[in-house]
């Protein structure tokens, strides 16, 4: 188990305070990794910021190289990396497989895409003038890693910041600074020293590095709260922030579809990762005339799923990653049911070791709740039933959120509507919670400002720069003394 930090090419022991982490699926304490000191996160981005020319100005060949050989790596390593994941966030082992692969994927994605796309001739003013808009790495670039998906998310940021020549500090969420420092040995063999540099820690490391005054950018997923915070500080830094906040994701399903196969796909978009997932599905709303019917088949599905031990191939659900997470959701489900919902299944802890909360759906809730307002990240799956289309739309816009949204149906002019008025950034149409590589991931409004995936998450990490060249030098009309 590696449980140290990368700094500048070094493996070195970190010098702050213990991380105690917890296995979520029996409460046990694994490890104790200690935290970056200030002196070696300062240290990190010091390092970083000398690697900068060098690994800026390397071919774009060269570059590409190392990320797939970073990929190559990972994926020699898969079964032992998931084993470690699993460990850290408590999804089932072969899920966490899935996960490995799909981090490779984003690593020679970037690597390939990096490639062919660095910028565009655009039409000059006069002959002889030549216009360039070509995209510029930023420089060092803070990365703030959460813990639901600490190896893919992490590609989602270094992949891209790698390739157009930035180099990073890494931060890991405390609770997977396993998995995040597993990757040490990795980013040392195949990226020069101080290109890439892992560091772990808490709240207190992280501020530093999104203040440092090395720091050219911040790229973070996690919390709206926390990302509301970087950004006021990086805003009056004038630094450019990468921010994937949470979200409150709606669902709707018309009176159009089998609600039972809708049940289906809805239940697989609130359950998956334990409800643990930015773009959960966390609140739907279903027609009234097939409303009843969705329900029961929800809960009859969501009572048959198997809650269980994170490294059992049976497991298609295990624990929450903190037994706060699991308090706060059954908190919303205590205030929601006092309030006047009931819970149809599920609900309750079950009882032994672990953070596990049974899968959960709930009727008779509204909007005054917190349920049905608040981010709530964890297995529940509250049902709303609305009487005709326009109620549908207000009801799904009535959020501060703005990451996803998912419908159910086979009208072509319901889809054009939640197009046009649905404020998110990403919108599902009978499949729900799909990644394309190919294309953007990210939100609007209070889930932040950040595109990951397809060509505008290389974009993401560069800067436009326009260079406009005359080839000879020669008088202008309108240079000094242009009244003769």
């Amino acid at each position: 188990m590696i449980e140290a930090l990368l700094i500048g090419g070094d493996s070195v022991p970190g010098g702050g305070a213990a991380i105690d982490i917890e296995n979520p699926a029996t409460g046990d304490v694994v490890a104790s990794p200690r935290s970056a000191s200030r002196p070696q996160l300062d240290a990190a981005v010091d390092a970083a910021a000398a690697a900068l020319p060098d690994w800026r100005g390397l071919a774009q060949g060269d570059r590409s190289e190392a990320l797939r050989g970073i990929a190559g790596a990972l994926h020699a390593e898969r079964e032992d990396v998931a084993r470690l994941l699993t460990v850290d966030t408590g999804r089932p082992y072969r899920r966490n497989l899935l996960y490995v692969d799909f981090t490779v994927a984003v690593f020679r994605q970037y690597a390939e895409l990096a490639r062919v796309h660095g910028g565009r001739v655009v039409p000059s003013n006069d002959p002889g003038q030549l216009s360039l808009v070509t995209r510029m790495p930023y420089g060092v670039v803070g990365c703030l890693v959460p813990w639901n998906y600490p190896l893919t998310l992490l590609a989602f940021k270094v992949a891209p910041a790698l390739a157009t020549g930035n180099t990073v500090v890494v931060k890991g969420a405390p609770e997977t600074t396993l998995s995040t420092l597993r990757l040490g040995p990795i980013f040392a063999a195949h990226t020069p020293p101080g290109v890439v540099n892992l560091v772990a820690g808490g709240r207190d490391v992280g501020e530093r590095l999104v203040s440092h005054d090395q720091v050219d950018m911040v790229a973070f997923t996690g919390s709206t709260a926390a990302g509301r915070a970087i950004g006021a500080v990086c805003a009056a830094l004038t630094r450019p922030t990468h921010l994937e906040l949470g979200g409150k994701d709606p669902a709707i399903v018309f009176d159009d579809v089998d609600p039972a196969l809708a049940a289906e796909a809805v239940v697989w978009a609130a359950f998956l990762n334990a409800g643990q997932v930015c773009t959960s599905t966390e609140r739907v709303y279903v027609h009234h005339s097939v409303h009843d019917e969705f329900v029961a088949n929800a809960a009859r599905l969501a009572a048959t799923l198997r809650v269980g031990d994170p490294m059992d191939d049976a497991t298609q659900i295990g624990p929450m990653r903190t037994a706060a997470g699991r308090d706060r959701v059954r908190g919303q489900l205590d205030e929601a049911v006092a309030a006047g919902a009931r819970i149809v299944t599920g609900g309750e802890a079950i009882p032994g070791p672990g953070y596990f909360l049974r899968p959960t759906v709930v009727t008779g809730v509204d909007h005054s709740m917190r349920l049905m307002h608040d981010e709530t990240f964890g297995p529940v799956l509250p049902v709303m039933p609305f009487d005709d289309d326009d109620e549908a739309f207000r009801l799904a816009a009535d959020t501060p959120y703005g990451l996803g949204a998912s419908l159910y149906t086979h009208t072509p002019s319901r889809v054009q509507r939640a197009a046009a008025e649905l404020a998110v950034g990403n919108l599902w149409i009978n499949d729900p919670v799909v990644d394309n590589q190919a294309a953007p991931f990210g939100g609007v409004r209070a889930s932040g400002n950040a595109r990951e995936l397809g060509l505008e998450g290389l974009e993401a990490f560069t800067t436009a720069k326009h260079v406009h060249w005359n080839m000879e030098l020669q008088e202008k009309s309108w240079w000094y003394p242009y009244e003769e």
